[in-house]
């Protein structure tokens, strides 16, 4: 059975596992947002990063790309999947339907905040999140990096995100304030 796998942020840029298929998708009812606290990949429990997360909320829609792991390794995937996406617990992993933009509809593993876990900080003000993106530093490097990695993904793919646009515009002005 073929594993599908629903990305919208980190995943568009940085699968981390052999993709044998992917297509444009939308996922109803959840709304891409820095609403999770990164305190491994992209920030530390003393100064938290953020990360995109999947929001619930009904009545939105959010695109991104239905990714089929190579044929053979399923298993080894979603166990990839696991070990980095579920390491605060903070995500959880549900297996929901995506519309392909060639008129196909998947069940896909997608990974959505928990919206009762510490890490949840749904609402934040943009300009509160452009001034903790443009600091964070974790892991796997600056936040900043996550941001810009994400937003020029989303622009080559045509998918318009006017918030995270926003968000590194505005993170691009900190930064260089902070180096003047």
């Amino acid at each position: 059975m073929a594993l599908w796998v629903f990305g919208y942020g980190s995943l568009l840029w940085n699968p981390g596992f052999e993709v044998a298929e992917e297509a444009h998708a939308i996922l109803p009812d959840y709304h891409r947002s820095f609403c999770m606290r990164s305190i491994h990949h992209r920030g530390t429990e003393d100064e938290p990063g953020l990360v995109l997360a999947l929001d619930e909320q009904p009545g939105a829609l959010c695109e991104g790309l239905a990714l089929r792991a190579a044929g053979g390794r399923e298993d080894v995937t979603l166990a990839y999947l696991r070990e980095r996406e579920l390491i605060s617990s903070a995500y959880l992993e549900k297996m929901l339907h995506v519309d392909l933009r060639d008129g196909r509809r998947v069940e896909a593993v997608t990974y959505v905040i928990d919206p009762h876990h510490v890490q949840y900080c749904g609402g934040l003000p943009l300009e509160e999140q452009a001034d903790i993106i443009s600091r964070a530093i974790g892991g796997r490097g600056p936040n900043t990096e996550y941001l810009y990695n994400t937003a020029s993904h989303l622009d080559a793919l045509g998918i318009p995100d006017a918030e995270l646009h926003w968000l590194q515009d505005r993170v691009r002005q900190l930064s260089d304030n902070r180096l003047a």
